[in-house]
C-alpha cells in the first residue's frame, strides 16, 4: 500500500495522486485573457477564469462558491475549523483542541497543555503547612 504524503527531493517520482494531493491543499488559479484579432480588430474574446481548490482552502482565502452550494452540512462546518498538524504524528486535528488539550490521534501534549495540567495537579494536592512549635 502507497502512502499518500507529499514527496520531496526528486520530483520524477511524484504519482498523480501527489501531484492532487499538494493542488488541493495549495489551489490552483488560472486567469487567462485569449484574443484574436486581424489587421487590428478584435474578433474573438475570451477570459478564462477558474480555480481548483479543495472546499478547505477555498473558504481559508474567501473564494466564493457556486449558487446552490449547501454550506449547513456537517461536512463543511468541520473544513472552516482551522487545523494545525501534530508535530509528533504528522496527522490534522483542530488548532485549539491539539493546543490546549492533546492530539486525538497520538495523545501528545503542547507545552500550553502540559503546563495547564500541571497547574491543575498542584492546585488539587492539599497544601499542608507546618506550624511552628512552642
Amino acid at each position: 500500500m502507497t502512502s499518500l504524503e507529499p514527496t520531496r527531493g526528486n520530483r520524477r517520482d511524484a504519482s498523480l495522486a501527489d501531484v492532487i494531493e499538494v493542488i488541493l491543499d495549495k489551489g490552483l488559479v488560472i486567469n487567462a485573457d485569449i484574443t484574436v484579432s486581424v489587421a487590428g480588430v478584435e474578433l474573438l474574446g475570451i477570459k478564462i477564469r477558474a480555480a481548483l481548490a479543495s472546499f478547505a482552502t477555498a473558504a481559508q482565502y474567501g473564494m466564493e462558491f457556486p449558487s446552490g452550494t449547501n454550506i449547513e452540512t456537517s461536512a463543511w462546518q468541520q473544513a472552516q475549523i482551522l487545523k494545525e498538524t501534530c508535530p509528533q504524528c504528522g496527522k490534522q486535528s483542530a488548532a485549539d483542541e491539539l493546543l490546549e488539550v492533546s492530539c486525538p490521534w497520538c495523545g501528545w501534549q503542547s507545552a500550553r497543555a502540559s503546563a495547564r495540567l500541571a497547574a491543575t495537579f498542584a492546585e488539587a494536592l492539599p497544601v499542608q503547612v507546618a506550624m511552628p512549635a512552642r
